[in-house]
């Protein structure tokens, strides 16, 4: 596969990401995202590839078109859905809709969770996480040995996972909704998806919620209270605990494998990271 190129004065820049950018083609059928210079093409090209297997799943997602570079990023282009809406931009314009749409998406969630995966073709989430702690060069010895550990105390499962489930990663054109940014597709249990949800809603700093999300971290808040109600079809303070803290494991282990992937293996992780992880593994 080779990364065909492509001239931005075709396209209009219409989103940013932690991760990438987004321009809509001036032909209005199709959208590039590119990933931000120091991604390698790899990284582009492997979630071209889940996304293309996930569309041929038959699972509501923009086709994958091609793989592309402007020069200095690589990334891949999309059918461009016309007319969509994040659920995440919807909210920010119309605070009225919280509520509905966190209870589509809890909704939307649980039916992807309940979905049967193609283990054959799809990676095990416990691999990649294994695959990410021992070769991330950062982490102290003794914390993967705590993480490992905890890692081979958890079960697997062969559902669907989106790999990065926020209510910012799927869209809407008023008739089909869609997943989107699903390059971390793959199988295991939900608590996977959930965990680092919890972790977004609960431990990032108002200026990441709304370059992320478009949303403040009180409506987050508010988000992921009807979310995790309708989610786990309880509305019991004790039962709401016990599935929370259930996620700490996962929550220490997705958040080791995203930091992996962010500092390419190599690059420094904070004390207050660190002590983070650690905690999450109590």
């Amino acid at each position: 596969m080779t990364y065909e190129p492509i001239n931005l004065d075709d396209y209009i820049q219409t989103g940013e990401g932690g991760t990438a950018i987004t321009y809509n083609h001036r032909n209005g059928r199709t959208l590039a995202k590119l990933f931000t210079p120091g991604y390698a093409a790899e990284t582009a090209r492997r979630e071209f590839l889940v996304n293309r297997l996930v569309f041929d799943m038959g699972l509501p997602t923009p086709e994958p078109i091609r793989l592309i570079t402007d020069g200095t990023r690589y990334g891949a282009e999309y059918e461009l859905i016309v007319g969509k809406r994040s659920f995440t931009r919807i909210i920010s314009q119309e605070p009225g809709q919280l509520e509905p749409l966190s209870l589509l998406f809890a909704r939307l969630s649980r039916e992807l969770h309940a979905t049967k995966a193609d283990t054959a073709r799809l990676p095990d989430m416990r691999s990649l996480v294994r695959d990410a702690v021992v070769r991330f060069e950062s982490l102290p010895q003794n914390l993967k040995v705590l993480l490992l550990d905890a890692l081979d105390a958890l079960h697997s499962a062969d559902t669907c996972l989106h790999g990065d489930l926020h209510i910012g990663n799927i869209i809407t054109d008023g008739k089909r909704n869609l997943w989107i940014d699903v390059g971390d597709f793959a199988y295991g249990r939900p608590e996977w998806d959930l965990a680092m949800m919890y972790y977004a809603e609960k431990h990032i700093s108002e200026e990441r919620a709304q370059s992320i999300f478009h949303l403040g971290l009180d409506t987050l808040a508010k988000h992921w209270d009807v979310f995790s109600k309708a989610y786990w079809n309880t509305e019991n303070p004790e039962e709401l605990e016990a599935h929370v803290k259930g996620l700490g494991p996962y929550i220490s282990l997705k958040l080791t494998y995203v930091l992996c992937k962010l500092h390419d293996r190599k690059g420094p992780v904070s004390e207050g990271l660190l002590k983070l992880i650690e905690n999450y593994l109590r």
